[in-house]
């Protein structure tokens, strides 16, 4: 068994390992769910750069049926690209955690995500109408 301690190379700090410890104590669905997370924050930020021609506009894959919750992060950030992470990241991850956590329906969830992309995105066309 492999465990943080057996682990060759740098010496994890207490951080990383009580995240390894929370990781491995979580269902598989829950530690699918913590790594599209990750990954969500990971990229926040500008890392998309806006047109100079003017704004860009969203092209989202259609939602699947029986879509997750993890899938439809995956699905709005690929399809809403200019948008900045971290405007998102608040209510993102209490949505994220509303259903983890709290067990509210996926679709009810993937709503509200759905609508938080789409407001995020008039906002950042807002910004291009103003002087």
């Amino acid at each position: 068994m492999i465990t943080a301690s057996s682990l060759s190379g740098p010496r994890l700090n207490a951080e990383q390992r009580r995240l390894l410890k929370l990781f491995g104590a979580l269902s598989a669905q829950d530690k699918a769910s913590l790594l599209a997370f990750a990954e969500f924050l990971s990229v926040k930020g500008g890392d998309a750069p806006v047109a100079p021609e003017g704004p860009r506009h969203p092209d989202p894959a259609p939602r699947p049926p029986d879509e997750s919750v993890v899938a439809a992060m995956r699905r709005l950030s690929a399809g809403y690209p200019m948008l900045e992470r971290g405007d998102l990241l608040n209510d993102a991850a209490a949505l994220m955690a509303a259903h983890t956590l709290q067990g509210r329906p996926a679709p009810e969830v993937i709503d509200d995500l759905e609508q938080l992309f789409e407001r995020a995105h008039r906002r950042y066309l807002d910004a291009f109408d103003k002087p």
